[in-house]
């Protein structure tokens, strides 16, 4: 790769990165204190949420790394997989944490009065580490062997009867020539297991649970839209009550809302995930491409925007904070007023 193109594609990279990162560490450091803050909200499902907002805050501390995996660089094995093996465990880990955030609160959806009884909330430590463990294992995989990684020939060149100049020179081009790429840690089969076996999955039980959901949720509207209704009846109202007129509309902003989530923070992550596939069966040279670059930026930033929707959605977990900054703001307006009255 050109320096020069390997430059500009580092300062985009930043431009793009630092700002979202900036906004997903901030936000998920406010959502945790909140729920930190909060003693009723010290409960099983929140602890789920608790454990998602920390893969998400560890995923915006990386957000920064993941576009660079599509850039080649001078590095030796050890510091090669590392680069690439620990942000995408972080992010395998955050999405395992988003699936298993949306499979407890279906399961309390589908059966309010039985969820507690459910292995989710019975052993709670175990799914806790179905979260963590199986992505950790997962991305270790290049570091146990599965790798293209190939030693650069000045190591295999080496004869016992070189000069001790011509091993020093050896040994500088040896580390010349250990270019670091995710084609050398990532095999072909492992992309293409973790893209089908792992995140596609992930993203269709999502979608299937938030559908399932809305579904439930449509049913349960028409019943009591038809209790209203037969109420009306017999009151000898022709128009529909005003409480079934808020319950369309809240149910209309919900389905709205999940809509336009599922556009702003999926859609660019799917894309990225086609452009991909794309680049790695050959048919197109798209890792060193602006575009390339400004949809990985995006796709990931979407997607760990999720909690932080999610998180401040939900009034208790904001509360606590709230109360801190307008506790704040009075005292900055209240010494402003005595400094008036002062002069």
């Amino acid at each position: 790769m050109d320096p020069v193109d390997k430059q500009n594609s580092e300062k985009l990279i930043f431009y793009l990165t630092v700002p979202l990162s900036s906004i997903i560490i901030i936000s998920n450091l406010f959502i945790i204190i909140g729920i930190a803050c909060n003693r009723q909200l010290h409960n099983t499902p929140n602890y789920f949420f608790l454990s998602l907002l920390v893969a998400d805050l560890c995923t915006g501390i990386t957000l920064q790394f993941i576009p660079r995996m599509s850039l080649d660089r001078q590095l030796d094995f050890k510091h090669c997989l590392v680069m690439y093996i620990f942000p995408n465990f972080l992010f395998l880990s955050f999405l395992f944490n988003l699936v298993m955030v949306h499979y407890e609160r279906y399961l309390c959806i589908v059966s309010p009065l039985h969820h507690s009884q459910f292995w989710v909330h019975r052993c709670f430590p175990l799914a806790l580490l179905t979260v963590w463990l199986p992505p950790l294992l997962y991305a270790s995989l290049p570091a146990f062997g599965w790798n293209n990684w190939v030693e650069p020939k000045a190591n295999k060149s080496s004869d016992s009867n070189e000069t001790l100049t011509g091993s020093s020179t050896s040994r500088n081009s040896s580390k010349e020539d250990e270019v670091c790429t995710y084609k050398q840690v990532f095999p072909k089969a492992f992309i293409y297991l973790e893209v089908c076996g792992l995140v596609l999955p992930a993203m269709l039980s999502i979608i299937a649970m938030t559908g399932r959901v809305l579904w439930i949720a449509h049913k349960q509207l028409q019943n009591i839209c038809k209790l209203h209704r037969a109420v009306d009846r017999l009151q000898q109202q022709q128009q529909p009550s005003e409480h079934e007129q808020q319950l369309n509309l809240r149910y209309a902003k919900c389905v709205a809302a999940v809509s336009l989530t599922f556009l702003v923070c999926w859609v660019p992550y799917i894309i990225f995930q086609l452009m991909s596939v794309t680049a790695l069966q050959g048919v197109v040279s798209l890792q060193s491409s602006s575009l390339y670059i400004i949809m990985s930026c995006t796709g990931i930033g979407s997607m760990a925007i999720i909690p932080i929707i999610l998180g401040l959605a939900n009034k208790q977990y904001t509360e606590p904070v709230s109360r801190v900054m307008l506790k704040l703001r009075n005292r900055w307006r209240g010494g402003q007023n005595n400094r008036d009255i002062a002069l």
